[in-house]
């Protein structure tokens, strides 16, 4: 189980109900999946609402554990003013049992979910709180990753419950979590859509984003999920020229919808930030020159901010508007990978520099916690565009191949993901069979 790390007399906020059954086709790609799936829904919200009655005094962490409890809520934080007074919206990098532990996070101002491959890796394989689901799942005859995609399932349902207060008073604009597609699919186009399709279906939530990743091939699957009325966090954007292309599949999917109504097709484009200063800082090095090594941790932050550029121009002009007439919503910029790599960088690097209107930030627990104690709220974003210009051209002057860079960040990711998705699967087969379960 999930607990909130140190925050005394721990208290129900939210019970869940019995499970219940649903049916639902399954896509080829999904072999060996049954066609009948059980899953549980959270009670109605109005079980949710909760006062502040003790403040906040220190970690927030997340932490997946065995014992259970909520921690109780937090008071006001500067994730409040982070919406209020500059639009970004904070999310939270992380999901794991029991998400009733995501209350206190709310309260504090997270407004939002990421998960993935690692994160479910993480959470299920260091907790006994997927257990008992796990045991009934392969007694009843699932096979080991029918039952995978039923855990994971029911947490971002019952996440989706817990934002969804926060989805229905935006009329749609936040409140989101978000779930990936199998990352063994990011090479395949037409197989990605039946995923997304697939998993839409099941969640069967408002506010949940379907996570597809920026490969080449998938480009053209966000064009027809977005088209099918589908809400998609389009994930791994490591690049410039990437991201333009998917700004451009989410108009043409708009555009391809034949929705008279597009308010409540959204998305979000996870840019992702650390990772860029990792790798380009291993290149600065190898090239040594005292200008080389003055543009270490410079890298990520700068290209960041031109890709708020760069959404600013394409949501807008005569083409945009024409859709906004139908409703339709900006695919907000997403911060990914907030978190320090490097120890010798200030813990709010990836944080701070990026808050502008109309973002988000998603943040694992040492960035959500770094930001909360110390953070500060004003736009950056785009207050010296001339200057991260500078540092765009001086590191490809240098020979930085910014192509090059994204390709093989985005190489990198998708490997990573499909690492910890192999892992999962693994450790879930050795659960069954310590359990004397039936396996595959």
């Amino acid at each position: 189980m999930a607990t909130i790390s140190k925050l005394s007399n721990p208290s129900p906020a939210a019970s869940l109900s019995a499970p219940s059954s649903r049916s639902s086709s399954l896509p080829k790609v999904f072999l060996g999946f049954n066609t009948k799936t059980s899953f549980s829904k959270v009670a109605s919200s109005s079980r949710l609402s909760l006062t502040n009655t003790q403040p906040w005094r220190t970690s927030l962490f997340v932490r997946c554990s065995q014992s259970s409890g909520n921690g109780n809520p937090i008071k006001r934080t500067t994730l409040h003013d982070l919406y209020e007074r500059e639009g970004q919206s904070p999310w939270y990098d992380n999901l794991c049992r029991p998400v009733t532990d995501l209350i206190p996070l709310i309260e504090s101002g997270v407004r939002g979910v990421t998960s993935n491959p690692a994160i479910f890796q993480k959470a299920i394989s260091s907790s006994n709180a997927y257990n008992d689901q796990f045991r009934e799942l392969v007694q009843s005859g699932k096979d080991i990753e029918t039952a995978y995609w039923e855990l994971v399932v029911k947490d971002i349902q019952d996440a989706c419950k817990l934002f969804e207060p926060i989805y229905d008073q935006t009329d749609g604009g936040d409140g989101y979590v978000s779930v990936e597609v199998s990352p063994r699919l990011a090479d395949d186009t037409k197989g990605t859509v039946e995923a997304a399709k697939w998993l839409h279906k099941v969640v069967d939530r408002p506010n949940v984003y379907i996570k597809i990743p920026a490969t080449a091939p998938c480009v053209p699957s966000i064009k027809e999920v977005i088209s099918l009325g589908i809400s998609v966090n389009v994930t791994l954007i490591f690049s410039l020229a990437r991201y333009e292309a998917v700004i451009d599949a989410y108009l043409d999917g708009l555009e391809a919808s034949g929705l008279s109504d597009l308010s409540r097709v959204t998305s979000v484009a996870s840019f992702f930030v650390s990772r860029v200063d990792t790798l380009v800082d291993k290149m600065l090095e190898k090239i040594g020159t005292p200008e080389a090594l003055d543009l270490r941790g410079k890298a990520a932050v700068a290209q960041a901010a031109l890709a708020y550029k760069l959404y600013q121009k394409k949501f807008s002009g005569p083409r945009w508007e024409a859709l906004v007439k139908k409703g339709a919503k900006k695919q907000r910029l997403l911060w990914a990978s907030t978190s320090v790599k490097n120890p010798a960088y200030p813990d709010t690097l990836y944080v701070a520099p990026l808050i502008g209107p109309d973002t988000v930030s998603t943040m694992p627990d040492q960035a959500l916690q770094a930001f909360i104690d110390h953070g500060s709220v004003a736009r950056t974003i785009d207050s010296n565009v001339s200057e991260a210009e500078g540092i765009y051209n001086a590191l490809e002057k240098l020979g930085i191949d910014w192509g090059y860079v994204g390709d093989q960040l985005e190489v990198e990711g998708v490997d990573s993901f499909k690492k910890s998705f192999d892992s999962l699967l693994d450790t879930l087969q050795e659960k069954a069979n310590s359990l004397k379960l039936v396996s595959l």
